[in-house]
């Protein structure tokens, strides 16, 4: 037997006793140590669900993870070898994003109440997953650090969609997790960061990981036409209004942070004047192993994990991992 989380509606998660899986052909068992609390994890658990997906049967959160192989049926990855996992089950190929598998209709991701019956997640002691979803860990990787590549690959993914901004200005609005790793990948490309936010404490954090400039936007407002990019992390609509304000003429916004499912009100009126690119990031594709490359070459990085709980403790977990203030990426220890 192993211990699983399981979320059965909004404000209800308990610890319960499941059988270990079994792994089938082509699959991999894991076991977890670390699994990290993304954005999606606390709407399935305060709001029972997540935009439009609503929690339907007990789900299993989390799709940020790091641990250990328990058992490779195929003999192919010995049991320890240190991994993380891409959590993507790729759909069904469309014509016109051949290249993009992240944006194929019917695939699945871990941890989510899209798909029926729903994807379960890694906030469990074993884990299967196709072998193919697998990527091992170089030796300078510690588990723990690893425990970040998922979202460091959602920031890898937005900064590609940007170019290559070595010298240039970027602006990163929002200093939650995600925030946090758009900071860390626009460094290490080698642009001079400004980061914001309304609280202190992201704002220490961002700075912490190389941000040149923090900006308390609640009380002081961010310079116009002054970013060749803006990477948008917050998801709320006014300071998708500040970002196209921010950006230069000419210049790229990246939207990373998801926005809800409904119309909200944008001032547009930069957006068209200076001719900006306004570009989605869905989710990533490949930079998954970019960003464990990065894990590796930068122990800094591990500095946004602020908090670490027990399953047994996920109603204070999710309460902390809520407090942007007080925490960066809090995790799951198995």
């Amino acid at each position: 037997m192993m211990q699983s989380l399981l979320i059965e509606k909004a404000l209800t998660a308990d610890v319960h006793e499941v059988d270990v899986p079994e792994p089938g052909e082509g699959q991999v068992r894991l076991r977890v140590e670390y699994v990290g609390i993304c954005g999606s994890d606390l709407h399935y658990y305060f709001e029972g669900a997540n935009g439009a997906f609503v929690v339907r049967e007990p789900l299993v959160p989390g799709h940020e993870l790091s641990g250990r192989v328990d058992l490779d049926p195929s003999g192919t990855l010995a049991a320890g070898t240190p991994v993380t996992v891409h959590p993507a089950r790729f759909g069904t190929p469309r014509a016109g994003i051949e290249n993009a598998p992240h944006l194929w209709p019917g695939g699945s991701y871990l941890g989510s109440a899209s798909t029926w019956p729903h994807t379960q997640g890694a906030a469990s002691e074993y884990l299967i997953v196709e072998a193919d979803m697998v990527r091992v860990l170089p030796d300078d990787l510690p588990v723990r650090r690893a425990v970040l590549a998922e979202p460091l690959a959602v920031a890898l993914h937005a900064l590609g969609k940007a170019g290559d901004v070595a010298g240039l200005e970027v602006l990163v609005t929002g200093s939650g997790p995600i925030g946090l790793m758009a900071v860390a990948a626009a460094v290490a490309a080698g642009a001079r960061v400004t980061a914001t936010d309304v609280l202190a404490g992201p704002l220490e954090r961002a700075r912490a990981l190389g941000a040149d400039a923090v900006i308390d936007v609640s009380a002081d407002a961010v310079e116009p036409n002054a970013y060749a990019v803006v990477l948008e992390c917050s998801g709320v609509p006014v300071s998708i209004s500040t970002a196209l304000k921010a950006v230069r003429p000419g210049g790229t916004v990246v939207q990373v942070g998801m926005l809800p499912d409904d119309p909200r009100p944008v001032n547009l009126a930069p957006f068209i004047s200076k001719e900006v690119r306004y570009l989605g990031a869905f989710r990533f594709h490949e930079e998954i192993d970019r960003a464990v490359r990065l894990l590796a070459e930068t122990p800094g990085i591990e500095t946004a994990l602020t908090h670490e709980f027990a399953l047994t403790d996920a109603e204070e977990a999710f309460a902390t991992a809520r407090d942007s203030q007080r925490s960066g990426k809090v995790v799951f220890a198995l």
